[in-house]
């Protein structure tokens, strides 16, 4: 069986170049936390998601903090239950990453993201992009799909492949079908 160049590329990113990765990941860490990039750096994942070397398609790295979220203490007198400084969240890191690419271009829609890496402190993303108003990608059928006015904001929205995993959407049972959300679920002692 004759393999393919993203074959290799796949099974090059299952054990990466561990003196490599770090020297990219100090770049990474120094550059700003959203970054607008020329190539998708795992160009077999990018591929798989839809991505097309073409005009409208962007390629944004994005650097999201690792660790537990907390939030400030409340000074007052309350309950003991809201006293408690660890947020847990319901939206996975790639979700958030996703979100953060939606609101810095606003022009553009989420179509997917991957993991290119993590370290002690962060995670790494790459996230695409699509701009729905050139004509390439209104004239192309595999993607035109994004352009239609229900797919505004998908990331904001918990429409990406990442939300809808972090939703508990992917399951494909008929008891979790039915639910509107995971927290209505939870309401009604499930």
């Amino acid at each position: 069986m004759v393999k393919g160049m993203y074959h290799y590329i796949a099974e090059a990113w299952k054990k990466p170049d561990k003196k490599i990765l770090r020297e990219r990941m100090i770049e990474w860490r120094k550059s700003q936390v959203i970054v607008k990039v020329d190539k998708p750096l795992r160009l077999d994942r990018a591929r798989k998601l839809g991505y097309k070397d073409k005009k409208g398609f962007v390629i944004v790295r994005v650097r999201i903090k690792r660790g537990g979220h907390k939030r400030t203490r409340p000074n007052k007198g309350r309950r003991s239950k809201r006293m408690h400084t660890r947020k847990n969240l319901q939206m996975n890191y790639q979700w958030i990453a996703e979100t953060r690419a939606q609101r810095k271009y606003k022009n553009l829609e989420v179509l997917n993201s991957y993991p290119i890496g993590k370290d002690g402190m962060n995670y790494f993303y790459e996230i695409i992009l699509v701009d729905v108003n050139r004509p390439e990608i209104k004239n192309d059928k595999t993607i035109n799909w994004i352009t239609h006015s229900k797919n505004k904001k998908r990331a904001l929205r918990g429409l990406t492949s990442s939300a809808r995993k972090s939703r508990g959407l992917n399951k494909k049972s008929r008891e979790l079908k039915v639910r509107p959300s995971s927290r209505a679920q939870s309401r009604k002692g499930r």
